[in-house]
């Protein structure tokens, strides 16, 4: 760690959390996609299994992708998600780092001015 950060180094690195926190913000809506797509999916095959919606071999075929494509979408997402909050983390612990590096002057108490 370089003990003479400036501040636009500070400002380079809440910049990166910044864009990081938005990176997780997409995951989450992502992680919700896959989640409605894997419901949707199941719902639809449990629905023609038991002969409440008529069986079309497309829509099937389509219920069955929605299923696979939402695991697998979750599972890459997860795996995203989870490296994403690692590099947040760690760039949270190079600001606080960074910060405590700066030498603080203490400036005196003025009189106040009538």
């Amino acid at each position: 760690m370089d003990e003479n950060a400036t501040p636009a180094d500070i400002a380079r690195v809440e910049d990166h959390i910044e864009t990081l926190r938005e990176s997780i913000a997409r995951c989450r809506k992502i992680a919700l996609a896959a989640k409605l797509a894997i419901a949707a999916g199941a719902i639809w095959l449990a629905l023609t299994l038991v002969w409440v919606v008529p069986f079309i071999t497309t829509i099937l075929v389509a219920a069955m992708a929605a299923v696979i494509g939402g695991i697998v979408l979750a599972g890459s997402n997860a795996t995203t998600w989870q490296q994403t909050e690692a590099r947040l983390h760690n760039s949270e612990a190079l600001r606080a780092e960074m910060i405590g590096g700066i030498e603080m002057r203490v400036v005196e108490e003025s009189k106040a001015l009538h």
